[in-house]
């Protein structure tokens, strides 16, 4: 977005605010800059549980390590363009977003701070950044959709094998005034985490990450008691009914009929798929490795972006996550194609390390980072980002 200030720009006003404290009020950041050292800091405050869940991924976690490798594409600075005033916005389905950028669904937040979602989607509001709501969350929908206030919020949909279930889960987030669903589709089956299974550990065995489906009516219909009373019954009814993996790309046309929200399909890796997706009806594709969660050895989003933003070749928009951690990985991938940047780990991380305050700090720094590397870049519209913004080293 513009500023009404030549030059002073969102990166530029926040490293400038950080140097005078430092310089003049002897003040330096209490919260850390670099991913490491947040990372780092944000251990100190886990216990073993949390950091078994949002740390690593599938198997030998080599998915997971490779997706933080957006070496291969280099960034192509070029000078005198004129970049004073820099647009961050991006416009999706007749809403203006101030940055490329949103939360990524990731459940079960409370295992990271006592006040989990609400505490996330409070960071937003106060950052104007979109967060895409887990159905896995702490905290029902309905409270986070009041947090959030007016900031764009979508839903991201697990599919349950009881229909009543799904379908009340759509009308539900409908009602509560979020503006897509968000579709995940590589999560048929639980994947091999050997973290959590060294610990034996699920939080959903002992009631966590389950608050839309305890306070969904189709759900409690169904139990003989509801699950403040018995609250084993209802766990067991969860994992009865979570993930559907019988589903093809024709049960797309269920959200269809369901919804009129737009229906983004989340987990894209193949452009054939992207293809299917678009194909059966699908109003966004997100290129996605479950954050290295799901197939260990496969390949990574980053990998994956190109191909498939070819094959879309804006039809409808491309959504990007899994391996983000900084602000030049965020410009990387818009220029291979993605419309907007989901935005996982540093959030998750920022949350254990100080709650909402936390969030607002990783939101701070990383539109900073956007920012000056579109300027030093020579761009100064985030939809001028593209392909001849970046070279692949087998090129250089």
């Amino acid at each position: 977005m513009a500023d009404d200030t030549h030059g002073e720009q969102f990166g530029v006003k926040h490293i400038r605010e950080v140097y005078r404290k430092g310089m003049f009020e002897g003040e330096t950041p209490d919260f850390p800059v670099s991913y490491a050292d947040l990372r780092e800091q944000a251990f100190e405050r886990m216990d073993e549980n949390a950091k078994a869940y949002v740390h690593g991924g599938a198997g030998t976690e080599e998915t997971f390590e490779r997706n933080k490798d957006f070496s291969a594409w280099r960034i192509v600075p070029r000078m005198l363009k004129g970049v004073a005033d820099r647009d961050l916005t991006v416009d999706l389905y007749g809403r203006t977003h101030e940055y490329p950028l949103m939360i990524t669904p990731l459940g079960v937040q409370t295992l990271l701070h006592e006040e989990g979602e609400l505490a996330t989607a409070r960071a937003c509001a106060e950052m104007d950044v979109p967060f895409i709501l887990s159905s896995l969350s702490s905290t029902p929908m309905e409270d986070v959709a009041e947090a959030l206030g007016d900031v764009p919020k979508w839903f991201q949909f697990y599919w349950s094998t009881d229909r009543d279930v799904a379908e009340s889960f759509l009308d539900r987030a409908e009602e509560a005034g979020y503006d897509a669903i968000v579709f995940t589709v590589d999560a048929p089956t639980l994947g091999w985490r050997e973290r959590l299974l060294e610990r034996g550990y699920y939080p959903f065995l002992e009631g966590e990450g389950v608050a839309n489906y305890f306070s969904d009516p189709a759900f409690r219909e169904k139990l003989d008691a509801p699950p403040e009373e018995d609250p084993q019954a209802a766990v067991d009814l969860f994992l009865e009914i979570f993930g559907d993996a019988s589903l093809t790309w024709d049960d797309l046309a269920f959200l269809q009929e369901r919804t009129d929200l737009p229906v983004i399909v989340k987990g894209i890796l193949h452009p054939g798929d992207a293809r299917l997706a678009i194909d059966h009806g699908a109003d966004g594709v997100g290129v996605s490795t479950h954050g290295g969660r799901q197939v260990d050895g496969s390949i990574t989003a980053f990998e994956a972006l190109p191909d498939v933003a070819d094959e879309v070749d804006g039809e409808v928009p491309v959504f990007f996550d899994s391996g983000v951690r900084n602000g030049s990985n965020a410009f990387k991938a818009l220029a291979l194609g993605a419309d907007t940047v989901l935005l996982g780990r540093p959030f998750a991380y920022g949350l254990a390390h100080s709650g909402q305050s936390g969030v607002e700090n990783v939101l701070r720094n990383t539109i900073s980072q956007i920012d000056l590397t579109m300027g030093l870049a020579g761009i100064d519209d985030v939809e001028a980002i593209g392909r001849d913004a970046v070279r692949h080293e087998r090129d250089l």
